[in-house]
């Protein structure tokens, strides 16, 4: 690590997913309760909110098409209050979960796949709320 005071991580930025169709890839991450930041015309990128923080979600539309990648996906988790709760919600909305909500060590998560192989995970800090965001 370079003890250069300039290079500091200081956070997220955004974090990027690869899409096929970028409409279509909207319109699923809406049916999951994400809202869109920004979509500038033409540029084959849109940006979902994530709670009250700047960075985002960014789609980016690529000319891949409908094939998750033969390996496993990176998995991007986001906080949520209640991730059993989100289970529902997302099932509701039509989105299928990878699994059944599942225990980790801060609580519970339950995570979703895009079309293209991009997984979320939605977790809650039910079990260690001093970690969470709502303590």
């Amino acid at each position: 690590m370079p003890d250069d005071e300039s290079y500091e991580l200081l956070g997220f930025d955004n974090v990027l997913l690869p899409v096929g169709v970028l409409g279509e890839a909207v319109g699923f991450y809406e049916l999951a309760g994400f809202a869109v930041s920004f979509r500038p015309d033409g540029a084959g990128i849109a940006l979902l909110k994530v709670g009250g923080e700047t960075p985002g979600i960014l789609l980016r539309e690529e000319e891949f098409g409908y094939r998750p990648p033969p390996w496993p996906s990176p998995r991007v988790w986001l906080e949520v209050p209640d991730a059993r709760a989100a289970a529902r919600e997302l099932t509701k909305a039509g989105i299928d979960l990878l699994d059944e909500p599942f225990a980790v060590a801060t609580g519970w998560t339950v995570e979703i796949a895009d079309p293209w192989g991009n997984v979320l995970g939605f977790t809650d800090y039910g079990e260690r709320p001093e970690l969470g965001r709502r303590p």
